[in-house]
């Protein structure tokens, strides 16, 4: 597709450089938000608004070919398997009642809104039956948290198809039903144009079951999906029921929102915590940063770490030290759904810490932030109506129009945001807590490198954590310590195997096969 000529033909060919420079493609396009067109310098609110109803309706013709995944080569094997399918509500009905050709619009639409959703946290959309949908999550592809991905799709997915409407003015919604299994999958079976590979196990079966008793617009889940998304969604039993096919009373649970939460390591240990084992040394040097960092030496710590190598343990344990002592925590946790979402850390934080909530008006939103920002100093009125506009509360009323252009927007609302660490700071030392830095958003990263030059001299420890990888544009700063995680030693490793076998004494060669399976990963040595 080329979007220059797209945005010609709409009339906002000025718009083209920025597309180009913020590498806008077509498999980008259809994902675009108000606040991305924002972030692009797309000023004007009418150009938003037409911008965003022509990716609405390119997103709503796009030809179904366009959306599905590539079939992986052949090859069966065993997988840990999220499954999720999705029905359209009442399509038998409005079939009788559309015209064939004003149905097939309905189901084409329906279709790409889940298939975009599915794409959109890497799921594979396995087959289409008609008004229904079957994906994967976990197959081609893997990884370390398909089934909170199935469910971040399942809620986008009810929200996405309740905005489309039939041509009568119907407004449509979706059941959405999702299991977790051990499955067999990659056998070819059909042939010619029918060939597929196929998922043997009894979780399809059971994610078509379970959806079939969710509400329209409800995500409904297994008991094993439950289990593993504990603590980071918000889930109402459904009870036990009777389901076709599967054997004994099945449990159900429908997912209500995603938890307001400060961190990811927090929902998934929940109350929970291991010891430390093996990091006492890492954790002194984590303290003593934080008593220079208490006597105005601000101090910016970079803590790289390969997936479970303790890195958000050793931090809650800083988190422990420094809870006797009087100070601020921020946290700033990037995701890695958000990675295209600019500023999306810095917006979760401030929300959650003004003690904003979904049913508050703009008016209690604008005064829960104001109060934030003027609790420990006079804020000025620049800054809190920067910080409400990325917060999308309307400051018109209040503040009246900023007259700045969208650079000028852009690198105030980032001071904003530091002016208001270093406020903190002046009345207690701030642990600044930036989790998961290779998710990071550029938007985000370039907030740290502005933060830089007035944290050093604040009462401020930036603490960030990061999976090895190009060198990040903060590092090299004269106030920067390096910390790596290395692996556990055999010794480390015989710890938590005790401590995980409620303090046993097990055996040498048990603790050498733990050791080497492992390969000195804390996380892997606490799951074998």
């Amino acid at each position: 597709m080329d979007i220059a000529a797209w945005l010609k033909s709409l009339g906002l060919e000025r718009y083209a450089q920025a597309f180009a420079d913020n590498e806008i493609d077509a498999a980008v396009l259809p994902g675009l938000t108000g606040d991305d067109l924002k972030e692009m310098g797309v000023a004007a609110v009418g150009h938003r608004r037409k911008l965003l109803d022509a990716i609405t309706a390119l997103r709503n013709s796009a030809p179904i070919a366009a959306v599905v995944a590539p079939t992986p080569a052949a090859g069966a094997e065993r997988r840990h398997l999220t499954v999720m399918f999705v029905d359209l509500v009442g399509s038998t009905q409005m079939s009788t009642t559309l015209d064939p050709e004003d149905m097939r619009a309905v189901i084409i639409a329906y279709q790409n809104a889940v298939a975009a959703e599915i794409s959109r946290v890497d799921g594979n959309v396995a087959k289409y039956m008609g008004d229904g949908v079957l994906a994967y999550f976990g197959w081609p592809k893997a990884h370390e948290n398909e089934s909170e991905r199935a469910v971040r799709a399942g809620l986008a997915i009810a929200t996405a198809v309740a905005r489309l409407k039939a041509p009568t003015g119907q407004a449509l919604s979706a059941r959405v039903g999702i299991a977790t299994g051990m499955v067999v999958v990659g056998d070819l079976i059909g042939e010619g144009a029918a060939q597929e590979q196929a998922v043997v196990g009894d979780t399809p079966n059971l994610a078509a079951r379970i959806q079939s008793i969710a509400a329209p617009g409800q995500v409904a889940i297994a008991d094993a999906t439950q289990r593993l998304i504990a603590g980071m969604f918000e889930v109402e039993p459904l009870g036990e029921h009777e389901l076709k096919g599967i054997a004994g009373r099945t449990k159900a649970f429908a997912v209500m929102a995603e938890r307001a939460l400060e961190s990811r390591f927090a929902a998934r240990v929940g109350a929970g915590l291991s010891a430390l084992v093996g990091r006492d040394q890492e954790l002194a040097l984590l303290s003593q940063r934080w008593r220079q960092a208490n006597n105005g030496e601000g101090q910016l710590v970079l803590l790289t770490g390969e997936a479970g190598m303790g890195k958000s343990r050793l931090t809650e344990a800083l988190v422990d030290v420094v809870a006797a002592e009087p100070h601020h925590r921020i946290r700033f946790q990037c995701s890695p759904y958000h990675t295209d979402s600019a500023l999306f850390p810095a917006i979760q934080y401030l929300t959650h810490a003004a003690g904003i909530v979904s049913n508050d008006g703009p008016g209690q939103r604008l005064q829960k932030l104001a109060d934030l920002l003027s609790q420990h100093t006079t804020a000025p009125q620049e800054d809190i109506a920067l910080i409400a506009s990325l917060l999308s509360i309307n400051v018109s009323d209040r503040f009246g129009s900023l007259n700045l252009s969208p650079q000028q927007h852009r690198f105030r609302t980032l001071q904003a945001i530091v002016n208001h660490v270093v406020a903190l700071s002046k009345s207690k030392p701030v642990l600044f807590l930036l989790e998961d830095a290779h998710w990071i958003d550029p938007t985000t990263r370039d907030l740290i490198d502005q933060s830089i030059a007035d944290f050093a001299t604040a009462r401020v420890l930036l603490l960030i954590t990061t999976r090895p990888g190009p060198a990040h544009s903060f590092a090299g700063r004269a106030v920067l310590t390096q910390l790596v995680l290395s692996r556990l030693t055999r010794d480390d490793v015989a710890g938590i195997a005790r401590r995980a076998g409620g303090g046993k004494q097990l055996p040498a060669a048990l603790i050498d096969e733990i050791a080497a399976k492992s390969d000195g990963v804390p996380l892997y040595v606490e799951e074998i």
